[in-house]
């Protein structure tokens, strides 16, 4: 498993949104631009602190983040995002989820509008926690799929760079903004974790891909009817935010229950598997592994699972 510098510091974290909000304050990106934004940069000194405070006094946590858990990652990754800039940086929230039209068409969307008090600039911030399955297509020709396989990295990183990032630059946006009394300069910024997963090793990775991105494994339902799936937990959403523990012993039939729901519904699914950690006294994340139905990634099976990924 790939996550952060310090996997045993986040797993001590026992409250879940909290250990979320600490992988993400470190978290391994899928894009290294000259747009790409790295929190760790800004974070206080004193924040691991903050964060165990409020996983040890729940009822210090700020508002955001006592909120019930979403079931909607994006939703629950922009909260968690929220928390990161205003109340670990300090930073000044100006705009949130701010639509742009053109008309009466919506062509797109400001993340967030925040001030770095460091620098007093005002930065628009577009981000996305992502999940993508390498896949060879040919010789030197990898494909990056989502689980929902119309999801692919290099469409996503395109949309992100060439409109979305650029988005607050637009004649539009100048205009609703110059209403709202901003009229400075404004720069970009891009923030996209997440994990790549891989079947073998023989895969071409994107030049913008950093080395040290979070990786994990996938592999086709078929090829585990037989396994030893002692160990295996599959995580629902938004535990797919990492590392995942556990108090009790992993349940061996829930998950073969899981991986014949992947066949049965035509729907990926992500496992931890876990191992007995005795410091913490709990059973923690080793390692990732998305499992796919056998006819994965054909995009006439997508509006199906679409149907189940929301579950999830």
């Amino acid at each position: 498993m790939t996550t952060n510098a310090d996997t045993e510091t986040l797993l001590n974290f026992q409250t879940p949104v909290v250990r979320h909000l600490a992988w993400l304050c470190t978290a391994p990106q899928l894009l290294d631009a000259p747009e790409s934004f790295y929190p760790a940069q800004w974070l206080p000194p004193n924040y691991l602190r903050l964060l165990q405070q409020w996983d040890q006094h729940p009822e210090t946590m700020p508002a955001r983040l006592v909120e019930p858990t979403e079931s909607r990652l994006g939703h629950y990754f922009e909260r968690l995002y929220e928390v990161l800039l205003v109340d670990l940086l300090g930073w000044e929230l100006l705009l949130k989820n701010q639509q742009i039209k053109a008309g009466n068409r919506t062509i797109g969307e400001l993340d967030f509008l925040v001030r770095n008090p460091h620098t007093r600039c005002l930065e628009h911030h577009e981000i996305a926690i992502k999940y993508y399955l390498g896949v060879n297509e040919g010789p030197d020709i990898t494909k990056w799929y989502g689980p929902n396989a119309r999801d692919r990295l290099d469409l996503k990183v395109d949309r992100m760079l060439s409109h979305q990032s650029p988005m607050a630059q637009r004649e539009e946006a100048q205009a609703l903004l110059a209403e709202l009394g901003i009229s400075e300069p404004i720069i970009p910024r891009v923030f996209l974790p997440g994990y790549l997963f891989y079947l073998d090793d023989g895969v071409a990775l994107p030049d913008y891909v950093p080395a040290g991105h979070g990786k994990g494994r996938w592999c086709y339902a078929r090829n585990l009817e037989s396994a030893d799936l002692t160990g295996w937990v599959a995580l629902k959403k938004p535990h797919w935010i990492g590392p995942w523990r556990q108090d009790e012993q992993p349940d061996f039939e829930a998950a073969r229950e899981a991986v014949a729901f992947v066949e049965e519904k035509g729907v990926p699914v992500l496992f931890a598997r876990v191992e007995w950690q005795p410091g913490l006294g709990c059973w923690v994340e080793s390692e990732r592994w998305f499992v796919v139905p056998g006819e994965w990634p054909a995009l006439e099976f997508v509006h199906q699972a679409n149907a189940c990924l929301h579950v999830l």
